[in-house]
């Protein structure tokens, strides 16, 4: 059964991640739902979840599949992705090409191929006790913070600290996540063409 403590969390990574997306969209090419496109490659983030004390959440990229023909072709680009992105410092806790077939009109078929990631984040990995006690030292002697919110969850000062920090840590993460993934697709995407 979630804790108070996992559902206020999952409020917040969830606020953090929907930031995230928008930020995204506005950067790059909005599309329907939680989806950027960027350099032709269709990119999502999903909502958070809890799961046994942790915060979860999958990015995802669709294979470009203009540029790259053959399923031996799409297989060899996905390993390069899963390749560079085991050796960057936020590890994805699974890599997998998932197919997805598509049919908004039950007329035509489209099959997809994806790159889908997925994170995991224990819960007190989300917010950083140093920078919690300085922001609420920094309210306490009367300073403003609008980026601190109300929660009728949190029953002081303190614990909306924490949950901003959740919440900021969440879309730092997340965005940093989202670089790396198209940095990789970038990557090799040139080798392809080189």
């Amino acid at each position: 059964m979630p804790t108070l403590k996992g559902l206020l969390f999952n409020q917040f990574a969830a606020e953090g991640l929907t930031s995230l997306v928008e930020e995204m969209q506005s950067k790059y090419t909005a599309k329907k739902g939680r989806r950027f496109n960027h350099n032709n490659v269709t990119y999502e983030v999903s909502r958070p979840s809890l799961k046994d004390g942790t915060i979860e959440y999958e990015i995802s990229s669709k294979i470009p599949e203009d540029e790259i023909k053959t399923p031996k072709e799409m297989q060899a680009y996905f390993q390069q992705i899963k390749k560079i992105l085991s050796k960057g410092k936020l590890k994805p806790e699974s890599v997998e090409m998932e197919n997805i077939i598509w049919d908004s009109k039950k007329e035509t078929e489209k099959k997809r191929d994806y790159v889908k990631l997925l994170y995991k984040f224990p819960l007190d990995d989300l917010f950083d006790d140093n920078a919690v006690s300085k922001r609420h030292e920094s309210i306490r002697a009367g300073q403003d913070d609008p980026g601190v919110p109300h929660s009728a969850g949190a029953f002081t000062t303190a614990g909306n600290v924490v949950l901003a920090d959740v919440r900021d840590t969440m879309q730092n993460i997340g965005r940093d996540n989202v670089n790396n993934l198209i940095d990789a697709n970038k990557q090799v995407k040139t080798a392809l063409k080189g």
